[in-house]
């Protein structure tokens, strides 16, 4: 008989689940809200634990476990763009995970699940923690914004509450420069295309000192990306928070423009690169 303690099943679930939906959040190119990414493993956790309880049992079902799988991912991602992708996403890298889990179990000769292929383990618990860890950096590492599209011109209008620019843009499936603190991408403009619109204190070719003017003028529009490319190992691009970024008509909201301090056309005729959005 097998002593099943509901905290520590619910614990390892619930970063089971995170890891998860952030993995498949960063390799479907969608935005990144931890709060509901949170939310979402926490339901998914709920649901491992309530397949344990006396009466309950009936959850184990398939259709059970296709139905939580979808709640948890529309809990995390509802309404965003790409729901259908990370829904898909999301039931591949979990049979990765478990196939990973059922692998070790096998070449190890330890259990790592309990019946249903709940994840728990009351004596491994780090090492599956480091298989969760593992399998997360591979997902995002190798499988990261799959499915781009293909390089394509677009419209694009930037607004500031100083002016607002139209130009073109090249969709650039290369392009992979995203904001660190939501996974949103980031729109790159040749600086002299904004010239007329940027604020006093912006200076493209001096990004650092920008920024503390900026934010001594008491502002926090402004901030540091970094980034590489060839022949720049890493380097700092001054990046400004939009007030609206529309492409072919449809807002985006307040996205990240990064000013390049050279053009970034090719004799394509475009100003600006947008990633797959």
């Amino acid at each position: 008989m097998t002593v099943v303690y509901v905290d520590l099943l619910f614990l390892l679930n619930l970063i089971a689940n995170y890891l998860l939906l952030l993995a498949v959040g960063r390799m479907a190119g969608t935005a990144l809200l931890r709060w509901r990414i949170g939310l979402g493993a926490a339901a998914g956790a709920l649901y491992a634990a309530l397949v344990f309880l006396p009466g309950l049992t009936w959850l184990a079902h398939w259709s059970c476990k296709l139905a939580a799988g979808v709640l948890i991912t529309l809990i995390a991602y509802g309404g965003e763009r790409h729901l259908l992708r990370v829904t898909v996403l999301f039931f591949g890298a979990s049979a990765a995970l478990a196939g990973a889990v059922l692998g070790l179990e096998l070449l190890g000769n330890v259990s790592l699940t309990l019946e249903h292929g709940v994840f728990y383990t009351p004596l491994d618990i780090r090492l599956l923690l480091l298989v969760f860890v593992a399998c997360y950096f591979v997902l995002s590492l190798f499988f990261r914004r799959t499915g781009r599209r293909r390089n394509e011109l677009a419209q694009l209008k930037i607004v500031f509450d100083t002016g607002a620019v139209d130009l073109n843009a090249l969709r650039d499936t290369g392009h992979t420069l995203t904001d660190p603190a939501d996974n949103r991408p980031v729109v790159v403009v040749c600086w002299q295309t904004l010239a007329g619109i940027l604020p006093s204190w912006a200076d493209p070719s001096d990004p650092i000192q920008s920024v503390e003017r900026c934010h001594a003028a008491g502002s926090h529009q402004a901030r540091l990306l970094p980034y590489r490319a060839v022949g720049v190992e890493c380097g700092m691009l001054l990046a400004l928070r939009a007030r609206q970024v529309m492409v072919d008509g449809k807002p985006l909201g307040q996205l990240l423009v990064a000013l390049s301090p050279t053009t970034v056309d090719d004799g394509g005729g475009y100003q600006a690169l947008i990633g797959g959005i």
